[in-house]
């Protein structure tokens, strides 16, 4: 957590912004597209602040912005643009700059609406939602990202009228997380910095970024908050009340300034989330997510989900899937989901509790609690899958990546009727038909696959079980040219591990759900150390930023009574000295001892179709962050947060443990590079 510096400097770049928003754009009349905005400076209240001000058009690039047009507010706030094209390559941008260092900001897309506001909170969505791009006081980035990243901004404002967003507004948002007031509390930041020099000198001393760099403006200070967002929580909390034109707003000090977005519609009215376990992205930057279970109910669902980069439900325009998807064997899959290097997705069929059918061959009778053995299933990139019922071979499979060859790592757990082995598969180039496996011991019930960077091996946990009935343990397997498997590594580690990721060096890292750390190893096996803190507790999913530190998702324990007391993700320093905030080393925690977390405002947690979390009639939860499985992020930097099981696990494990949806942590996380 960063301290407040005791000096400001005024930076050169403020110059150099300054200087573009002279830059004019002169387009041909007959061609204008017409853009018709407003300045406005707390919701209207403030019209003094909004008259006379220069608002320059921009549109991003991949090193500076290009000023396309500047033109200044009249005595009400209202503005005129022209310009002559209507679309952009990348995404176009409004900046307001109220004085030398209070900038509002408006993102507006890839295409040029017919009118737009610019205000606080627009300003909030515009540096969130690019804080991964705004590290140099502009907005600047590839065309792919920059898109991606301006799908968030009207889940957190409408552009058109600067008012709080309609997904911020009703569940699962509203007061079911506090969001939406946090978004408001920021717009009241905003506000004092416009009224008060002494807020606006602090404010900016408060929000260095990662290089211990006072911010030139309100702007660049709101993305460094939203890439760290714990830095001096609670003296931006006190700012927060000096002028309140956004109400409702916090009632209480957040441990996190995280901007959130809650989603949980799949694409169907009468399909909810039960259990989302993992996502994955194609090139599209659309999300494939593997759902456990019917919601409700500890059984399979036969269906998974695909989302578009904002979160909502693929549509099936375009070539792309209608969600929810079906078919191609589909049944209760588990942590499994991966995109090949054709933009293939497949997925592991776990297969939990019922139904007991020959119409899901991936289920059988006789197995331990009548449990599934499996299969594989793929689909292409519109969602029609490559086979009617899966491919036979691994068991249960969890962990599934492909590796730089595309040839795909499967974790198979193994059947837990004891009667079946479990181990590692792989499909050689992708191709289901020419399969490699190495099986081992029913104990080791493996997990999590993760191939080296410069292919052919791969990283795998073995669990030791689900729960951890056995010694978990850590290998390393290498694919060799005659086709066979061999195993080059193994050491025993920790207790219950689950997911393995590898950093850009090789480096591997591990999560111990069983003693709530996580454990590092170079390339050629040896331990580097096992680190905690954070908020670390009972450790899942992991993911690497692109400056190579690591996220992580927390569970929790799995103790008999157990109400989960607080969800939240954790981030500690990985392999790279470069990204590690001042005085850190590798493993130390970056976020907070609670970890970052989604407090509720006072609404119970409400199912799509309205139900309480458990069901009609149950006890109400106020628990929107719940015990997670994997934490992955998206080509612009936002974090999409799995809620796998709900928080009370004697109920979850019997009957109904299907946890509700996805939070998103807006440009929380450098995004890693492109796979495509």
């Amino acid at each position: 957590m960063k301290t407040i510096r005791s000096h400001y400097s005024f930076s050169l770049r403020a110059l150099s912004i300054l200087g573009a928003a002279f830059c004019l754009s002169f387009a041909p009349a007959l061609q204008a597209a017409t853009l018709h905005g407003n300045l406005d400076v707390a919701g209207g209240k403030s019209k003094k602040f909004g008259k006379n001000v220069l608002v320059t058009l921009y549109e991003a690039a991949e090193f500076t912005p290009l000023a396309l047009a500047t033109t200044q507010t009249d005595s009400s706030g209202d503005f005129r643009i022209e310009i002559a094209k209507e679309k952009s390559d990348s995404i176009f941008f409004l900046s307001a700059n109220l004085s030398p260092e209070v900038r509002f900001m408006a993102v507006l897309g890839e295409e040029l609406p017919t009118q737009a506001v610019v205000n606080e909170l627009t300003t909030v969505a515009a540096s969130y939602s690019m804080a991964q791009f705004f590290r140099t006081g502009q907005i600047a980035g590839s065309a792919y990202r920059l898109q991606i990243a301006a799908q968030m901004v009207p889940n957190i404002v409408d552009p058109a009228t600067g008012q709080v967003s309609d997904v911020l507004l009703t569940s699962p948002n509203a007061d079911e997380t506090n969001s939406l007031r946090l978004t408001r509390s920021l717009g009241n930041v905003l506000n004092a910095c416009v009224r008060n020099s002494t807020a606006l000198t602090f404010f900016l001393q408060a929000t260095d970024d990662e290089y211990g760099r006072t911010p030139i403006d309100t702007a660049e200070a709101l993305a460094n908050l939203a890439r760290d967002p714990s830095q001096n929580a609670s003296w931006i909390y006190s700012m927060s009340k000096y002028n309140r034109p956004y109400k409702p707003d916090l009632t209480s000090e957040p441990d996190n300034w995280s901007v959130t977005v809650k989603l949980n519609r799949t694409g169907r009215d009468d399909v909810f989330f039960g259990g989302a376990a993992n996502v994955a992205w194609d090139s599209r930057g659309y999300a494939w997510v593997a759902n456990n279970v019917v919601q409700g109910t500890p059984n399979s669902t036969t269906y998974n989900v695909v989302l578009k980069p904002d979160g909502t439900p693929s549509d099936g325009t375009n070539g792309t899937p209608d969600s929810p998807i079906s078919g191609g064997g589909l049944l209760g899959v588990g942590w499994g989901v991966t995109i090949d290097y054709e933009d293939n997705d497949w997925f592991g069929n776990f297969g939990w509790g019922k139904p007991k059918s020959q119409t899901y061959p991936t289920q059988r009778e006789g197995g331990k609690r009548g449990a599934g053995t499996g299969s594989v299933s793929r689909f292409l990139p519109d969602g029609t899958p490559t086979s009617e019922n899966g491919y036979y071979g691994p068991l249960r499979v969890q962990g599934i990546e492909p590796d730089i060859y595309n040839n795909i790592w499967m974790a198979s757990l193994g059947d837990t009727d004891r009667t079946l082995g479990s181990g590692v598969w792989v499909y050689r180039n992708g191709d289901p038909t020419d399969v490699v496996s190495s099986i081992v011991d029913w104990e080791y019930a493996p997990f999590g696959v993760a191939p080296v960077p410069n292919g052919n091996a791969a990283w795998v946990t073995f669990s030791g079980g689900l729960a951890g009935q056995n010694q978990s343990g850590l290998a390393k397997y290498r694919l060799n040219e005659d086709g066979s498997l061999e195993q080059t590594f193994y050491e025993d580690l920790g207790k219950t591990l689950k997911i393995v990721t590898v950093d850009f060096a090789g480096n591997a890292w591990v999560a111990s759900q069983g003693t709530s750390s996580i454990f590092a190893f170079s390339p050629d096996g040896t331990k580097l150390g096992e680190y905690t803190g954070g908020g670390i507790f009972g450790p899942w999913g992991l993911a690497v930023d692109g400056e190579g530190n690591i996220w992580i998702s927390n569970f929790g324990d799995i103790a008999a009574n157990n109400d989960y007391p607080y969800g939240r993700v954790s981030k500690i320093c990985g392999a790279n000295p470069a990204a590690w905030p001042e005085g850190m080393t590798m493993g130390d925690p970056i976020s907070p001892n609670s970890g970052y977390t989604v407090p509720n405002e006072g609404d119970e947690v409400l199912l799509p179709n309205g139900d309480p979390l458990y069901g009609p009639g149950a006890p109400p939860s106020y628990k929107p962050i719940m015990r997670q499985t994997s934490v992955q992020i998206d080509a612009a930097g936002n974090l999409w947060s799995i809620n796998n099981w709900k928080p009370r696990f004697d109920v979850d494990a019997t009957v109904n443990p299907g946890g509700d949806g996805i939070i998103i942590f807006v440009g929380i996380a450098p995004p890693p590079p492109l796979q495509f």
